[in-house]
């Protein structure tokens, strides 16, 4: 959620940053400005009605006071009585405006947050405007595979391998679904236990969090309500009233742990890990070449998460992109990290950096980390605060990124690692995870 203070000295800025996010807010602005003195009238307005309901209770008190003694001198009260009920007539009156100002305040409120929720982060200045035309690759990291033989596709090669059964996970769960078999499945197991014991060995905490959210968690992270139709959603749930759905990345659960808290300036930076699956009901486009484990709706990953002060959160951010590079690196595989657009954004986010990994049979680039910085937006949805040495309430900043997500890992590493008899060279820091082999054969 944007600061209302920075719309309401600004508003044309933050109309030129969602501009250059491709998104059109003017409208919204507008209207969020207008509710804002609404709003602010209605507080006024109820504040005075108060002001003047305790003036006439402490009014009615002295002529309370001056009408018993009135009656112990025997002299005519009928003037106070008759004050006495007008003023009390005044309060009953005013209690109703007052009750009927704090039902429409209450429906201003919700309509003001209702607006507020659904404006995107504003991007960073230094971002380019406009969409994914417009990212910037920074580095190619790695050696480009080059093969002196027809090189296989992914698919096949899991196939001849033995790694994953396609046609199987179709029929367990659908369209976009696999299932990793034997060597497979441990070459999975094997690229997770890489990235835990490598984040667990740079000093982040390993959380293990729920897999069902509530409905917050997704309003904090940016997610809902605008991409609430793309979760899969819990029908059954046994708490009743509420929504729940599984959770389409770890990010959804690690900004939520500090809602409604506020920490210490010592407790910051908080450093965090997650392994989940993750669920998306959208599993992407159907183009032939994205057939197999690019885009699905369960996928593993691992994510990185930082809350920090808004001082500390470039560098957090440069920690983050150095991180994701470095476990691309380690496996030997080509990539290249790429300053994404203001426009390529995702909503909740100032700015993302995607590391994308080379997959030969796409003759591409495929993402399989972004790392981003929300800045306080996120914070400010979940109301997650932290108090400064000198006292002074502030919101944190919260950023992510994947570290790293297998499903188009795993693609990568047996097509640059495939060699000419359809076997695949385990990359060297995988091999401890494996029991030492080197390579896998195809099966026999």
């Amino acid at each position: 959620m944007l600061d209302i203070k920075k719309i309401k000295e600004n508003p044309d800025a933050v109309k030129a940053g969602l501009k250059a996010k491709e998104v059109d807010c003017d409208a919204i602005v507008d209207k969020i400005l207008e509710l804002d003195v609404q709003v602010r009238a209605l507080k006024t307005s109820t504040e005075t009605k108060t002001a003047q309901k305790n003036k006439l209770a402490k009014e009615n008190g002295k002529l309370f006071g001056q009408k018993k003694g009135m009656e112990k001198r025997g002299e005519d009260v009928s003037a106070i009585e008759a004050q006495i009920e007008a003023n009390k007539a005044a309060s009953i009156a005013l209690d109703a405006e007052v009750a009927d100002d704090a039902a429409k305040l209450k429906e201003l409120n919700v309509e003001f947050r209702t607006a507020m929720l659904s404006l995107p982060n504003l991007p960073d200045a230094d971002l380019l405007p406009g969409g994914k035309e417009n990212n910037e690759p920074l580095r190619y990291i790695g050696e480009k595979h080059s093969f002196d033989f027809e090189p296989k596709h992914h698919v096949d090669l899991c196939q001849n391998l033995g790694l994953i059964d396609y046609e199987r996970g179709v029929k367990l769960a659908g369209s976009g679904n696999w299932m990793y078999t034997g060597m497979g499945a441990r070459l999975e197991w094997a690229l997770l236990n890489y990235f835990i014991d490598t984040h667990t060995a740079d000093g982040y905490d390993f959380i293990l969090p729920p897999h069902m959210l509530e409905y917050m968690c997704g309003e904090t992270a940016g997610q809902f309500p605008k991409f609430a139709d793309e979760v899969f959603k819990i029908s059954n749930h046994p708490t009743e009233g509420g929504t729940f759905y599984m959770l389409p990345t770890a990010e959804a659960a690690l900004a939520s742990i500090y809602r409604d808290e506020i920490l210490t300036e010592a407790d910051l930076p908080k450093k965090f890990f997650a392994y989940t699956p993750c669920f998306r009901r959208e599993a992407g486009s159907h183009r032939a070449d994205e057939r197999g484990m690019v885009r699905g709706h369960q996928f593993n990953k691992v994510e990185m998460f930082q809350f920090t002060t808004p001082e500390g959160s470039d560098a957090a951010f440069d920690e983050l992109v150095t991180k994701a590079e470095n476990l691309v690196a380690g496996l030997g595989l080509h990539f290249r990290t790429v300053k994404l657009a203001a426009g390529d954004c995702s909503a909740s986010m100032a700015r993302t950096y995607d590391i994308e990994i080379l997959i030969p049979s796409m003759n591409g680039y495929k993402e399989v980390s972004s790392v981003s910085n929300a800045r306080d937006y996120q914070a400010r949805r979940g109301n997650c605060r932290y108090r400064r040495a000198d006292g002074k309430i502030d919101f944190v900043h919260t950023l992510n990124g994947s570290g790293l997500a297998t499903s188009r890992i795993f693609p990568a590493i047996v097509e640059q690692n495939q060699r000419a008899d359809g076997s695949v060279v385990v990359p060297e820091v995988l091999r401890k995870y494996l029991g030492g082999i080197e390579v896998i054969e195809p099966k026999k």
